[in-house]
């Protein structure tokens, strides 16, 4: 992936122990996720072999938990491929703009908390693979 920008990475949300069960903290502009929230939403039910991104964003920044079970997802920047598994709900990838990700392998029961800088505007969408190599 190219250095000169800022990459996708996993980052430790924190987990709280506790007898009667875990507990993990996601603060807006807190220590792991570098931005404001403006929107959250999850993924599930996904089918057998479906797969689900396929974009980049211009703006926005997201962050990809894997509340229950596991996914993988697949980071292109252009120039680089490579696929992260999140299979732990106090880990987050925070994924920049300007990074193409597709999410497939989800297992059976996996649910995919997303949670982003911005408000929905399909105009910060690139849904064209060429389109997006043009314009990184």
């Amino acid at each position: 992936m190219d250095n000169n920008k800022p990459q996708p990475r996993v980052v430790e949300l924190g987990k709280i122990h506790d007898p009667r069960g875990n507990l993990t903290v996601i603060e807006s502009a807190g220590e792991a996720l570098p931005f404001d929230i403006k929107r959250v939403y999850f993924l599930y039910d996904v089918p057998a072999g479906a797969e689900r991104g396929g974009h980049s964003h211009r703006r926005c920044h997201e962050a990809l938990i894997a509340i229950s079970g596991s996914f993988d997802v697949t980071l292109d920047d252009g120039a680089r491929r490579r696929t992260v598994t999140l299979n732990r709900p106090y880990q987050a990838l925070h994924i920049v703009p300007g990074v193409w990700r597709t999410l497939d392998n989800f297992s059976s029961g996996a649910v995919c908390l997303v949670i982003a800088s911005e408000h929905y505007d399909e105009g910060d969408y690139i849904r064209d693979y060429e389109e997006f190599k043009n314009t990184i």
